[in-house]
Protein backbone atom coordinates (compact mmCIF):
# COMPACT_ATOMS: atom_id res chain seq x y z
CA UNK A 1 0.00 0.00 0.00
CA UNK A 2 1.44 3.37 -1.01
CA UNK A 3 1.54 6.35 1.31
CA UNK A 4 -1.26 7.99 -0.69
CA UNK A 5 -3.42 4.87 -0.52
CA UNK A 6 -2.83 4.65 3.21
CA UNK A 7 -3.70 8.28 3.92
CA UNK A 8 -6.79 8.03 1.68
CA UNK A 9 -7.91 4.95 3.63
CA UNK A 10 -7.37 6.64 6.98
CA UNK A 11 -9.12 9.81 5.83
CA UNK A 12 -12.13 7.84 4.62
CA UNK A 13 -12.44 6.18 8.02
CA UNK A 14 -11.95 9.42 9.93
CA UNK A 15 -14.59 11.13 7.80
CA UNK A 16 -17.08 8.36 8.59
CA UNK A 17 -19.01 7.56 11.75
CA UNK A 18 -17.32 7.00 15.10
CA UNK A 19 -16.79 4.55 16.72
CA UNK A 20 -15.17 2.79 13.79
CA UNK A 21 -16.45 -0.59 12.62
CA UNK A 22 -14.30 -3.44 13.91
CA UNK A 23 -13.01 -5.93 11.35
CA UNK A 24 -13.81 -9.55 12.17
CA UNK A 25 -11.87 -12.76 11.58
CA UNK A 26 -11.97 -13.74 7.93
CA UNK A 27 -10.82 -10.36 6.63
CA UNK A 28 -7.32 -10.62 5.10
CA UNK A 29 -6.15 -7.42 6.82
CA UNK A 30 -6.07 -9.40 10.08
CA UNK A 31 -3.80 -12.03 8.55
CA UNK A 32 -1.19 -9.87 6.86
CA UNK A 33 1.77 -8.35 8.70
CA UNK A 34 1.16 -4.63 9.16
CA UNK A 35 3.67 -2.16 7.76
CA UNK A 36 5.93 -0.18 10.13
CA UNK A 37 4.84 3.31 10.99
CA UNK A 38 7.38 5.74 9.53
CA UNK A 39 5.50 9.00 9.72
CA UNK A 40 3.20 8.21 6.80
CA UNK A 41 0.19 9.92 8.38
CA UNK A 42 1.78 13.07 9.77
CA UNK A 43 1.25 14.27 13.31
CA UNK A 44 -2.25 15.72 12.97
CA UNK A 45 -3.75 12.74 11.12
CA UNK A 46 -2.09 10.29 13.48
CA UNK A 47 -3.48 12.16 16.49
CA UNK A 48 -6.99 12.03 15.01
CA UNK A 49 -6.67 8.32 14.29
CA UNK A 50 -5.43 7.58 17.80
CA UNK A 51 -8.33 9.53 19.28
CA UNK A 52 -10.90 7.65 17.21
CA UNK A 53 -9.27 4.29 17.94
CA UNK A 54 -9.48 5.06 21.65
CA UNK A 55 -13.19 5.92 21.29
CA UNK A 56 -13.72 2.68 19.37
CA UNK A 57 -11.89 0.63 22.01
CA UNK A 58 -14.00 2.15 24.79
CA UNK A 59 -17.25 1.65 22.89
CA UNK A 60 -16.60 -2.01 22.13
CA UNK A 61 -15.67 -2.26 25.05
CA UNK A 62 -12.11 -3.57 25.13
CA UNK A 63 -8.71 -3.00 26.70
CA UNK A 64 -6.74 -2.87 23.47
CA UNK A 65 -7.23 -2.25 19.77
CA UNK A 66 -4.80 -2.73 16.90
CA UNK A 67 -5.01 -0.72 13.69
CA UNK A 68 -5.68 -3.81 11.51
CA UNK A 69 -8.82 -4.36 13.59
CA UNK A 70 -10.24 -1.22 12.02
CA UNK A 71 -8.89 -2.12 8.60
CA UNK A 72 -5.65 -0.13 8.68
CA UNK A 73 -2.48 -2.18 7.98
CA UNK A 74 -0.16 -0.17 10.23
CA UNK A 75 1.92 -1.27 13.23
CA UNK A 76 -0.13 0.83 15.61
CA UNK A 77 -2.15 -0.18 18.67
CA UNK A 78 -3.77 1.49 21.65
CA UNK A 79 -4.23 -0.04 25.11
CA UNK A 80 -5.97 1.04 28.31
CA UNK A 81 -7.40 -0.93 31.23
CA UNK A 82 -9.24 0.44 34.25
CA UNK A 83 -8.99 -3.07 35.80
CA UNK A 84 -12.31 -2.85 37.63
CA UNK A 85 -12.17 -6.41 38.94
CA UNK A 86 -12.44 -8.16 42.28
CA UNK A 87 -9.45 -8.46 44.58
CA UNK A 88 -9.48 -12.23 43.96
CA UNK A 89 -9.25 -11.78 40.20
CA UNK A 90 -6.65 -9.03 40.56
CA UNK A 91 -4.43 -11.29 42.68
CA UNK A 92 -4.79 -14.35 40.43
CA UNK A 93 -4.32 -12.59 37.11
CA UNK A 94 -2.06 -9.71 38.04
CA UNK A 95 -4.63 -7.35 36.60
CA UNK A 96 -3.77 -3.80 37.55
CA UNK A 97 -4.86 -0.50 35.95
CA UNK A 98 -3.02 0.57 32.84
CA UNK A 99 -3.07 4.15 31.60
CA UNK A 100 -3.87 4.91 27.99
CA UNK A 101 -0.90 4.11 25.78
CA UNK A 102 -0.14 4.36 22.09
CA UNK A 103 2.19 1.68 20.74
CA UNK A 104 3.95 2.28 17.43
CA UNK A 105 6.06 -0.51 15.92
CA UNK A 106 5.92 -2.59 19.11
CA UNK A 107 7.80 -5.84 19.58
CA UNK A 108 8.20 -8.00 22.67
CA UNK A 109 10.45 -10.68 24.06
CA UNK A 110 9.95 -12.89 27.11
CA UNK A 111 11.62 -12.06 30.40
CA UNK A 112 12.21 -15.28 32.30
CA UNK A 113 10.53 -18.62 31.74
CA UNK A 114 7.23 -17.92 33.51
CA UNK A 115 4.05 -18.76 31.65
CA UNK A 116 0.45 -17.84 32.46
CA UNK A 117 -2.78 -19.38 31.15
CA UNK A 118 -6.08 -17.53 31.16
CA UNK A 119 -9.18 -17.14 29.03
CA UNK A 120 -8.93 -14.45 26.37
CA UNK A 121 -11.38 -12.91 23.97
CA UNK A 122 -10.94 -10.62 20.99
CA UNK A 123 -13.02 -7.84 19.51
CA UNK A 124 -12.36 -9.36 16.07
CA UNK A 125 -13.63 -12.79 17.19
CA UNK A 126 -16.88 -11.79 18.90
CA UNK A 127 -18.80 -14.28 20.97
CA UNK A 128 -15.94 -16.66 21.83
CA UNK A 129 -13.21 -17.10 24.42
CA UNK A 130 -10.37 -19.58 24.83
CA UNK A 131 -7.42 -20.18 27.12
CA UNK A 132 -4.08 -18.91 25.86
CA UNK A 133 -0.72 -19.66 27.47
CA UNK A 134 1.45 -16.55 27.28
CA UNK A 135 4.69 -15.22 28.71
CA UNK A 136 4.13 -14.04 32.27
CA UNK A 137 6.57 -11.14 31.79
CA UNK A 138 7.73 -9.44 28.61
CA UNK A 139 9.99 -6.61 27.53
CA UNK A 140 8.22 -4.30 25.10
CA UNK A 141 10.05 -2.02 22.72
CA UNK A 142 8.68 0.49 20.23
CA UNK A 143 7.70 4.14 20.10
CA UNK A 144 4.86 6.27 21.42
CA UNK A 145 2.73 8.65 19.37
CA UNK A 146 5.42 11.34 19.67
CA UNK A 147 8.16 9.07 18.40
CA UNK A 148 9.75 8.61 21.82
CA UNK A 149 11.37 5.23 22.37
CA UNK A 150 9.60 2.72 24.59
CA UNK A 151 11.53 0.05 26.47
CA UNK A 152 9.49 -1.30 29.36
CA UNK A 153 8.75 -4.55 31.14
CA UNK A 154 5.17 -5.72 31.67
CA UNK A 155 3.90 -8.55 33.84
CA UNK A 156 0.55 -10.07 34.70
CA UNK A 157 -2.48 -8.95 32.72
CA UNK A 158 -0.75 -5.91 31.17
CA UNK A 159 1.80 -8.32 29.67
CA UNK A 160 -1.08 -10.32 28.18
CA UNK A 161 -2.64 -7.21 26.67
CA UNK A 162 0.53 -6.00 24.96
CA UNK A 163 1.27 -9.49 23.63
CA UNK A 164 -2.26 -9.84 22.25
CA UNK A 165 -2.19 -6.45 20.50
CA UNK A 166 1.35 -6.83 19.17
CA UNK A 167 0.44 -10.25 17.78
CA UNK A 168 -2.35 -8.59 15.78
CA UNK A 169 0.28 -6.52 13.98
CA UNK A 170 1.99 -9.68 12.76
CA UNK A 171 -1.21 -11.23 11.45
CA UNK A 172 -1.74 -13.52 14.45
CA UNK A 173 -5.07 -13.96 16.23
CA UNK A 174 -5.27 -15.30 19.76
CA UNK A 175 -7.00 -18.43 18.42
CA UNK A 176 -3.76 -19.38 16.67
CA UNK A 177 -2.17 -19.75 20.11
CA UNK A 178 -5.16 -21.02 22.08
CA UNK A 179 -5.83 -24.37 23.71
CA UNK A 180 -8.70 -25.28 21.42
CA UNK A 181 -10.30 -27.71 23.86
CA UNK A 182 -11.02 -24.64 25.99
CA UNK A 183 -12.91 -22.80 23.24
CA UNK A 184 -16.18 -21.61 24.75
CA UNK A 185 -18.94 -19.26 23.75
CA UNK A 186 -18.76 -16.09 25.79
CA UNK A 187 -22.07 -17.08 27.34
CA UNK A 188 -20.64 -20.38 28.59
CA UNK A 189 -17.33 -18.82 29.61
CA UNK A 190 -19.12 -16.29 31.81
CA UNK A 191 -21.60 -18.78 33.23
CA UNK A 192 -19.25 -21.70 33.84
CA UNK A 193 -15.62 -20.61 33.67
CA UNK A 194 -15.59 -17.14 35.22
CA UNK A 195 -13.35 -18.08 38.15
CA UNK A 196 -10.08 -16.23 38.70
CA UNK A 197 -8.15 -19.03 36.95
CA UNK A 198 -9.09 -21.56 34.24
CA UNK A 199 -8.39 -24.52 36.54
CA UNK A 200 -11.99 -25.76 36.59
CA UNK A 201 -12.31 -25.43 32.82
CA UNK A 202 -9.07 -27.39 32.37
CA UNK A 203 -10.36 -30.19 34.57
CA UNK A 204 -13.80 -30.34 32.97
CA UNK A 205 -12.77 -29.82 29.34
CA UNK A 206 -9.56 -31.83 29.50
CA UNK A 207 -6.66 -29.57 28.62
CA UNK A 208 -3.32 -28.95 30.39
CA UNK A 209 -2.21 -25.85 32.23
CA UNK A 210 1.34 -24.68 32.99
CA UNK A 211 2.63 -26.07 36.27
CA UNK A 212 2.93 -22.55 37.73
CA UNK A 213 0.46 -20.36 35.82
CA UNK A 214 1.28 -17.04 37.47
CA UNK A 215 5.06 -17.36 37.92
Amino acid sequence: MTRTELTDLVDSLLDGPSPLPIVCAGDPVLRRPAVPYEGQLGDARLARLVRVMRETMHAAPGVGLAAPQVGIPLRLAVVEDSAEVSDEVRAARGRVPQPFRVLLNPSYEPVGAGRAAFFEGCLSVPGWQAVVVRHARVRLRGQDERGRELDEEFSGWPARIVQHETDHLGGTLYLDLAEMRSLSSTEHAVARWSGPTPALAAAELGFPLPASPTS
